[in-house]
């Protein structure tokens, strides 16, 4: 799992693949589609949709003489469980953070103890 996950943030990390990623999200597009919406030429387009497609980021189906793309939806689960366990992870130190705090809260400082 680690090397597809590590593959798929690979592909996305480079900015032109992460603009077409967010514009898949709303739903498959043709080639052409993703050409207008991004402002980028078609043999470019083509090149990071094959890239996406290598690492298992996007799936293609013909219709007629069009390519359309849509996200992998297995792949983005994966990607998405990935980042969760990391959620998780933080969402656990910010408890402890939080209780460490609140017991903090409840000793007197020195300055307070000296004043007293």
């Amino acid at each position: 799992m680690v090397n597809s996950v590590q593959q798929r943030l690979t592909a996305i990390s480079e900015p032109n693949r992460f603009r077409i990623v967010e514009l898949l999200r709303d739903g498959p597009q043709s080639v052409g589609g993703i050409v207008d919406a991004l402002g980028l030429g078609q043999p470019q387009v083509s090149r990071h949709l094959r890239l996406l497609a290598e690492a298992g980021v996007v799936e293609v189906t013909k219709r007629a003489q069009q390519r359309i793309y849509r996200l992998h939806s297995a792949s983005m689960r994966e990607l998405s469980d990935w980042v969760q366990g990391f959620a998780v992870l933080w969402s656990e130190r910010m408890d402890r953070l939080g209780s460490f705090l609140e017991d903090d809260d409840r000793v007197p400082d020195e300055a307070n103890r000296k004043g007293a």
